[in-house]
């Protein structure tokens, strides 16, 4: 495999967001339904994704940096980014070893492709169940 400079060698590390990836993080059986959507819709090769095992029980989808700003998501997704000073961490593990309580759902490939923000995000509509939240002051009309 092609080294990513952003992988640990083992372990886990936290690596801060909006540098090489931001991420979209789902918590509970949401997001384990969410990754394996994202599995069947590109068969098998989503981009990588990362399961959390403790309580919280997350799952992470890195994107491209700023990809995910701008973009009505679903109630339950929170985005990790570096946008406008803010200071996001995202847990990443090693490819092999102990790696607990994190592992690759969906490990990245040579080609260091991420998630696609867009499919991920029409996923998260469908297979979340949920309408997207309305930005705030956005003012809709009854029928």
């Amino acid at each position: 495999m092609t080294e990513i400079d952003w992988l640990p060698p083992t372990g886990h590390q936290l690596r801060k967001a909006g540098v090489h990836f931001d991420a979209v993080r789902v918590r509970g059986s949401d997001g384990r339904r969410l990754a394996n959507a994202m599995a069947m819709l590109t068969c098998g090769r989503p981009g990588p994704i990362i399961a959390e095992a403790n309580g919280r029980a997350a799952t992470y989808f890195l994107v491209e940096p700023g990809s995910t700003s701008g973009r009505p998501w679903p109630k339950g997704v929170e985005r990790l980014t570096g946008e406008s000073g803010a200071i996001d961490y995202v847990p990443i593990p090693a490819l092999y070893g102990a790696t607990w309580p994190l592992s690759w759902f969906c490990a990245p490939t040579p080609d260091a492709q991420l998630v696609h923000t867009l499919l991920l995000l029409s996923a998260a509509r469908a297979f979340l169940g949920c309408a997207p939240r309305l930005a705030e002051g956005m003012v809709t009309e009854g029928p």
